[in-house]
C-alpha cells in the first residue's frame, strides 16, 4: 500500500508540475504576444540601408513570429513575394539608399535566386548602389549577386566556379543485401523516380535529361556572371572548365570578383556611399523588417488578385507541415478564393516536385471549379514538375523562370515485398486465409502474381492517360503530342516555352500583370493566400498532435546525420510510397 500512494503522489505531482508548466507557457506566450503587437503598432522602421542574407532560406509564404519580443530572431519573416515587393519599394524609397547583400552557402533553389536577381537588377535602375560580401561564397549565392554593382570576397575566403554536378544515391545494392524485392511500375521512359530502387546507375534517358537542364541552367548562370564581369561566357565557362579559380586572389586577377576586403572594409566603402563619417553606425535594416513595414503599399483599388502559395510535397489529406500542399487544406484554400466576390483573379504560385497522384487529382478539381468563376493564372517558382505541373495544367496562362524545373509528365508506383527479409532476417513467415483471389492485393508479405503485377501497370497508364489528357486539354494541344513531350521528361522553364508547356518567362510579376489583363483591371490590390504561418499555431498543432517528440528526434537526426539525412529521409519513404500512385520529381537538383 505504501508503494502505491508514493506512486500515485509522484504522479499525481507529476500532473500538477506539468500543468503549471503549461499555464506558464501559455502566460509568456501571450505576454510575447502583447508585446509583439505593441511594438508593431508603435515601431518606426528606419535605415540607411537594406541588408538581406541569402545564407538564410526564402520560402514562398511568409512567417510570424509571436515569439520575436523573447527572441532574437525576426516578428515577421518574410516570402518571396514580400522580398521582391519590397526590394521594388525600395527603389523609390528615399531613406534607404543602397543594398547589402551577405553571401554564403545558400539554401534557395534556382529560380528563387533568379527572380530576386531580376528584382535587383530593377532596382539599381535607381541608380542607388548593391554591394555584396561574402566569406564563402558558394555559386547560387554569386548568381543572385552578379546584380551587384561590386561582390567583394575576404582575402582569406573561397569561391566556386566549377560547374554543376547532380549526384543521384542508388538503393538497389542495399535492397539486395536486405532481401527486400522492389516490384516496380511507371510510365515515361524518362519517369526516373525509381531508378535508385531498380538499378545501380542512371539510364541513359535520364543522363540526357539531366545534363539537357543543367546545361540551360548553366547558360543562365554564364549569361548572369558575364553581365557583372564584363566578358563573354566562353571566358568564363573556360575558367570553371579549368578549374582556374582555386584561391581568392585568382577571382580577383580574373574579374570574378571586384575586390579581396575585410568585413569592415566594406563597412568604410558603405559608409561612405552614403555620407557617413567613419565612426558612424550604418543603419541597416533586415529585408524582414522592412518587408513587414512596407507590405501592402502601393496598393490601389477595390478588387484584389489573390496569389495562391503552392509549396512543397503534395500529399493527401490534411496539412502536417508547413511545406506542403495537402489535398484537403488547399483544397479549402481554393474554395475560399471561388466564393470571394471581392477576389477578381488568382495567380496560383507552384514550386512543388510533386507527390501523390490521387491528391494531385483532387487540387486539380478545385483548380478547374475556380477557373470557371475567375481568371487562373499559374506562375512557377523552382519546381513545377510532375504533380507540380498537373495542378497547374488547367490554368489560363502560365509562366515560368528560365531556371524553373518544370514538366516530369510521367506516373509510378512501387511496391516492397520484405517476404525473404523477414524469413532469413528475422525467422517471421506469413500465411493468411482469404475468401476471394484479391483479398490481401496489394501485399508487402509476398511476391506479386503476373496477374496483379498486370492489374498494377493498368493503373498507372490509366493515371499517365489522364495526366496526358489534362495537359492536352488545358494547354490546347493534340494529345499525341503531348506523349512526345511527356514520358516523365524534365524541362526548363526555356525548354518548357520552346515545346508548349508554359506561355512566357517571368516571375511573379509577369503573372500578377496576365492576371490583371484577363480580369480587366487597371487598378488593384495583391493579397496573398493561405495566411502566412505562425510559429504559436505550428507548436500548438505539433502540441495538440502529440508529435513534439518525433519533430525533436527529426530535429536531432538532421543536425546529427547533416546531408547524409536526405539519403535517411529516401530510405523511410519507402514505407509511404509502397503501392501509391505518384507524380513526383525524380530527384531535387540541390544548389552549390
Amino acid at each position: 500500500m505504501k508503494e502505491f500512494f508514493r506512486s500515485f503522489f509522484a504522479s499525481l505531482l507529476a500532473i500538477i508540475v506539468s500543468g503549471f508548466l503549461f499555464v506558464l507557457f501559455i502566460v509568456v506566450m501571450a505576454i510575447g504576444i502583447a508585446k509583439s503587437v505593441t511594438e508593431k503598432e508603435d515601431k518606426h522602421v528606419s535605415g540607411d540601408v537594406l541588408m538581406i542574407d541569402l545564407t538564410k532560406k526564402i520560402n514562398e509564404l511568409g512567417e510570424n513570429n509571436p515569439f520575436a519580443a523573447l527572441s532574437e530572431g525576426p516578428a515577421y519573416k518574410a516570402g518571396l513575394y514580400d522580398i521582391t515587393e519590397a526590394i521594388s519599394y525600395a527603389k523609390f524609397d528615399d531613406d534607404i539608399k543602397g543594398i547589402y547583400l551577405k553571401l554564403g552557402p545558400t539554401p534557395n533553389g534556382w529560380a528563387t535566386l533568379q527572380e530576386l536577381q531580376y528584382a535587383l537588377v530593377d532596382f539599381k535602375e535607381s541608380g542607388k548602389f548593391i554591394y555584396s560580401y561574402g566569406e564563402n561564397i558558394t555559386q547560387g549565392a554569386y548568381f543572385a549577386a552578379t546584380a551587384s554593382d561590386s561582390i567583394f570576397l575576404n582575402p582569406a575566403g573561397s569561391i566556386d566556379l566549377k560547374g554543376f554536378a547532380t549526384v543521384l544515391g542508388f538503393f538497389k545494392g542495399t535492397l539486395d543485401k536486405l532481401e527486400v524485392a522492389p516490384e516496380i511500375f511507371y510510365a515515361g521512359k524518362f519517369k526516373s523516380a525509381t531508378e535508385p530502387f531498380r538499378a545501380e546507375k542512371m539510364s541513359e534517358p535520364n543522363r540526357i535529361q539531366i545534363k539537357a537542364f543543367q546545361d540551360g541552367m548553366w547558360y543562365e548562370y554564364l549569361q548572369a556572371a558575364s553581365e557583372y564581369m564584363h566578358t563573354g561566357i566562353d571566358t568564363i565557362n573556360q575558367l570553371a572548365y579549368n578549374g582556374t579559380i582555386q584561391f581568392p586572389s585568382d577571382a580577383l586577377k580574373h574579374g570574378v570578383v571586384g575586390g579581396l576586403l575585410y568585413a569592415d572594409q566594406v563597412a568604410s566603402i558603405i559608409r561612405r556611399k552614403t555620407g557617413k563619417k567613419e565612426k558612424e553606425d550604418i543603419k541597416f535594416i533586415t529585408i524582414n523588417d522592412y518587408a513587414d513595414a512596407v507590405k501592402g503599399f502601393g496598393s490601389k483599388g477595390d478588387g484584389k488578385i489573390a496569389i495562391l502559395l503552392a509549396e512543397g510535397e503534395i500529399v493527401d489529406g490534411e496539412q502536417e507541415d508547413d511545406q506542403q500542399i495537402a489535398s484537403k487544406t488547399f483544397s479549402e484554400e481554393v474554395r475560399k478564393l471561388r466564393f470571394n466576390d471581392k477576389v477578381k483573379a488568382v495567380v496560383l504560385r507552384v514550386n512543388s516536385p510533386g507527390g501523390s497522384a490521387l491528391a494531385s487529382e483532387v487540387i486539380l478539381r478545385e483548380l478547374a471549379l475556380l477557373k470557371a468563376k475567375k481568371p487562373l493564372i499559374v506562375s512557377m517558382g523552382n519546381y513545377a514538375a510532375s504533380g507540380g505541373y498537373y495542378i497547374a495544367s488547367v490554368a489560363d496562362s502560365i509562366f515560368a523562370l528560365p531556371n524553373t524545373i518544370t514538366g516530369s509528365i510521367g506516373v509510378f508506383g512501387m511496391m516492397f515485398n520484405v517476404e525473404k527479409m523477414m524469413k532469413n532476417k528475422l525467422g517471421v513467415t506469413f500465411d493468411d486465409v482469404k475468401n476471394a483471389p484479391y483479398a490481401d492485393f496489394p501485399t508487402a508479405t509476398r511476391e506479386l502474381t503476373p496477374d496483379e503485377g498486370q492489374r498494377m501497370q493498368r493503373a498507372i497508364d490509366t493515371i499517365y492517360a489522364k495526366f496526358k489528357g489534362h495537359v492536352a486539354a488545358g494547354r490546347r494541344l493534340p494529345v499525341d503530342y503531348v506523349d512526345t513531350i511527356a514520358q516523365g521528361r524534365v524541362w526548363t522553364g526555356v525548354d518548357a516555352l520552346e515545346i508548349g508547356l508554359v506561355d512566357g518567362l517571368g516571375g511573379l510579376d509577369r503573372a500578377i500583370e496576365s492576371a490583371a489583363a484577363k480580369a480587366n483591371m487597371k487598378s488593384y490590390k495583391v493579397v496573398t493566400y493561405p495566411e502566412p504561418t505562425d510559429k504559436l499555431s505550428t507548436m500548438v498543432k505539433r502540441f495538440t498532435a502529440n508529435t513534439q517528440a518525433k519533430t525533436a528526434l527529426k530535429t536531432a537526426m538532421r543536425e546529427e546525420l547533416g546531408e547524409s539525412y536526405e539519403w535517411y529521409e529516401k530510405v523511410k519513404d519507402l514505407q509511404r510510397l509502397n503501392g501509391k500512385a505518384m507524380m513526383a520529381m525524380p530527384f531535387v537538383l540541390t544548389v552549390n
